[in-house]
């Protein structure tokens, strides 16, 4: 098994993972899928160049701000900050499952897992 595969099921298994325990919490299963794909609303940098596009992608894809909404939930027990958590580390671990990583500057196509 390579690196590369290994990365792609873990992060498969991690999605999976993300998806029960939101189904575990009784939150609204419509939910899940309507915000499943809204970290993606961080391509908008792209339109300036591919530089910022890469770092507001990025941004938007890394686990610190998805954990810190987990971090904010802890402390204020308002349960629409743990939804927006566990899809959103649900939507990175999906995209990571694909292939689709962290972008360089250079091309939107050439990721850290694999050029797509």
């Amino acid at each position: 098994m390579t690196n590369k595969q290994i990365v792609l099921i873990e992060n498969g298994v991690a999605f999976a993972l993300s998806f029960l325990i939101y189904m575990h919490l009784h939150f609204p299963i419509w939910l899940f899928f309507v915000l499943l794909f809204s970290p993606d609303i961080t391509m908008i940098g792209y339109a300036i160049n591919k530089k910022i596009g890469a770092m507001v992608y990025n941004l938007g894809h890394t686990f610190t701000f998805p954990l810190l909404l987990a971090l904010g939930y802890l402390y204020f027990l308002q349960d629409y900050l743990l939804i927006g958590s566990i899809v959103w580390i649900a939507h990175i671990c999906m995209d990571r499952a694909i292939g689709a990583g962290l972008k360089y500057q250079d091309s939107f196509k050439n990721t850290h897992i694999q050029r797509l």
